[in-house]
């Protein structure tokens, strides 16, 4: 408290891709909205990490992630599927530019840590490349 009143503060996060796997969030705090968005955006920039897409726009594999008390399941969908998420990791896969993808999360439904909790889940994924090259066998 000041004598004034009080010190606002303002926190943003920011989700940033290019629609062909390549996605980043990021995180800003400051005293304006705007000023906050923009260090988030900022931030965001330098976090960038490179999604696998397959087919037809969707993610090679399940996967499962866990980030404090919020769990994901992220799984393959067929073409025509679309998107079925909650707004956050709706909002993820949009910007990676993943079209047909099924979710489900389990626990706790904060925005912010299941925004965490699907970024450690893409990230996580690998390209059927990746395996074979990692194993050193033909799949």
């Amino acid at each position: 408290m000041l004598k004034g009143g009080r010190r606002f503060c303002f926190t943003a996060y920011v989700v940033v891709g290019n629609g062909n796997g390549i996605i980043g969030i990021g995180h800003g705090k400051a005293r304006e909205v705007p000023m906050a968005v923009q260090k988030a955006v900022n931030n965001a920039k330098k976090n960038l990490y490179k999604i696998p897409i397959v087919g037809s726009a969707t993610i090679p594999h399940p996967v499962r992630a866990k980030y404090e008390s919020s769990q994901i399941i992220l799984l393959p969908a067929a073409s025509g599927t679309g998107v079925i998420a909650c707004e956050t990791v709706r909002a993820l896969s949009e910007a990676a530019g993943i079209k047909n993808i099924l979710t489900k999360s389990y626990g706790s439904t904060n925005s912010i840590n299941l925004l965490k909790a699907t970024m450690k889940a893409l990230i996580s994924l690998q390209s059927k490349e990746e395996v074979e090259q990692k194993r050193g066998v033909k799949l």
